[in-house]
């Protein structure tokens, strides 16, 4: 497998809250997790910062069961439990250091992660940052926003093409860290042999790019190799640039 990551402060923020880590186990298990902070100038990066570092070092925790051990319902629902476990360390976390200082207070983060393993692909999701599964030609976005303009399309208030647009769209409905517990949803898409990609990325991304537009910037005619997830990396972020970049943009994806 080939993986490639890239953050960048966009055209209108002076700091950049994302941050994202990829751990590879073994050549065939990546786990890669993308954060998106809110809080203020100091809290939001320190928040997504210490979640998405809490979170691996927790899932790293069992790496030796998790290259071991797949492709059945137990070790799925053991994977599931973990990727959970993970996320409820993050959030403890962050709300313990939001809780510790007053210029802290109300910080917390998005939180996406993605476990590839030869059989299946675990996913788990606070918040707004995204998973697409990319394969033959199309882009399917696999999580769910926990967002106030997802209600509203939830409700039929707004369409999906005017949630794009809404002035509420940064209004997110669960984070890690605002609160002592937190719900995560647990997704799991099995592997192809099609060559198919993983992007995570934050909103800063997915507002400004269409689904058809991330399968364009990976579509390839030879081999997968690093340098072809670099490219398409540096397409997307600087299609949304280009869109007026409205805030930090972060893609992450790995071939699978």
């Amino acid at each position: 497998m080939f993986f490639y990551g890239a953050t960048d402060v966009g055209m209108k923020r002076t700091a950049n809250q994302d941050n994202f880590i990829i751990t590879e186990y073994s050549p065939d298990v990546i786990l890669a997790v993308v954060c998106d902070g809110m809080g203020g100038a100091q809290g939001g990066g320190y928040a997504s910062s210490i979640a998405a570092e809490t979170f691996a070092e927790y899932v790293g925790g069992f790496s030796d069961y998790i290259t071991q051990r797949h492709g059945d319902k137990d070790v799925d629902e053991k994977i599931s439990d973990i990727l959970r476990a993970g996320t409820e360390a993050a959030n403890g976390k962050v709300f313990a250091e939001a809780k510790s200082k007053d210029e802290l207070f109300g910080m917390g983060t998005t939180l996406v992660a993605s476990l590839i393993t030869p059989k299946s692909i675990y996913v788990v999701n606070v918040g707004d940052s995204r998973m697409y599964h990319v394969s033959g030609g199309s882009a399917k976005q696999i999580t769910r926003d926990h967002s106030y303009v997802q209600y509203l399309v939830d409700i039929g208030k707004i369409s999906p093409r005017e949630a794009r647009r809404c002035d509420k769209r940064n209004i997110i409905t669960r984070a890690v860290g605002t609160e002592d517990e937190v719900e995560a949803d647990l997704y799991t898409v099995p592997r192809t042999k099609d060559g198919a990609f993983i992007l995570l990325c934050s909103d800063g991304l997915h507002t400004l790019i269409e689904p058809k537009e991330i399968a364009e910037a990976l579509k390839r005619k030879g081999d997968v190799d690093a340098e072809l997830l670099k490219r398409a990396v540096d397409k997307l972020i600087g299609l949304a640039n280009g869109r007026g970049g409205g805030d930090n943009i972060t893609a992450v994806i790995l071939s699978c």
